[in-house]
């Protein structure tokens, strides 16, 4: 628990000297068991040290003394769904925030490939929703999708097996927004070319970074919302009389058309 604890403290001193924080904004737990170690409510980033972390249960109850954030429940949704997950880390970074905060969303659709296997082939940014449970129900559906969501007119929150990796994940969304938000004086980001979605996704599952990104190729059509209504058969024969659509021997092979269906979800069409 000790060890915990310092990293807890670091990772919430980092927001503040990185300048995603500001007041008492951002929080950070991480689990050791059935206990979270959290930074305590109405206090600077800045100011936290191991020996001010207090401890929660799997409820969010207070273990001794101190106060626990207002924003508890986000976090125990994210533990609740994610096993693996160790830690999560919430902040409001500028320019992710901006984006949060904005009509558009710009980091939607990966434009980076080394993005898109940290964090997957889409980053969400949810509708706002009051604090407490409806902010909690908004979270809850993307929890085993993703490992980082813009939170609307929020900020960014993220998790990972510990909190360097919940860190780095929302370090890396506000790295995409900045570019994101630069680009758009030249014209706006350009997505990845559709021909590399397919292998990115199975390098993905493949890094052993966690649930979401073990299952990054199955849960691609869902992360998108964009499955196709009927799928191809691929038949030995033609089926004149079937309205099912078909392709004939030596016509596509399946993985070509997997990744037909996952590039057309992508862009939207």
């Amino acid at each position: 628990m000790k060890q915990l604890r310092a990293e807890v403290a670091k990772t919430s001193r980092h927001l503040h000297a990185a300048g995603w924080v500001a007041n008492h904004d951002g929080n950070v737990t991480a689990r050791d068991g059935a206990r979270l170690v959290a930074t305590p409510t109405a206090t600077s980033k800045r100011d936290v040290v191991a020996e001010r972390l207090i401890e929660v249960d799997g409820k969010g109850a207070v273990i001794g003394s101190g106060k626990v954030f207002g924003e508890i429940g986000l976090h125990l949704v994210i533990y609740e769904r994610r096993p693996d997950v160790g830690a999560v880390v919430h902040a409001h970074p500028p320019n992710a925030t901006a984006i949060a905060s904005s009509r558009q969303n710009p980091i939607e659709l990966p434009f980076i490939a080394e993005a898109l296997v940290s964090l997957g082939p889409k980053i969400p940014k949810l509708a706002y929703a009051q604090p407490g449970e409806p902010a909690k129900a908004a979270l809850a559906p993307w929890c085993e999708l993703v490992d980082a969501v813009l939170l609307g007119n929020h900020g960014v929150i993220a998790w990972g097996k510990d909190c360097e990796t919940a860190l780095l994940r929302l370090e890396l969304v506000e790295h995409l927004a900045k570019i994101a938000i630069a680009a758009a004086a030249i014209g706006g980001v350009e997505p990845l070319p559709a021909s590399a979605i397919q292998p990115l996704l199975a390098a993905r599952a493949k890094a052993g970074i966690g649930r979401a990104a073990d299952r990054a190729v199955e849960t691609a059509a869902q992360l998108l919302g964009t499955a196709p209504t009927i799928a191809p058969v691929v038949a030995c024969a033609p089926a004149p009389h079937s309205s099912v659509p078909t392709i004939p021997p030596g016509g596509a092979k399946l993985s070509d058309v997997v990744r037909e269906e996952i590039v057309r979800a992508l862009r939207g069409s």
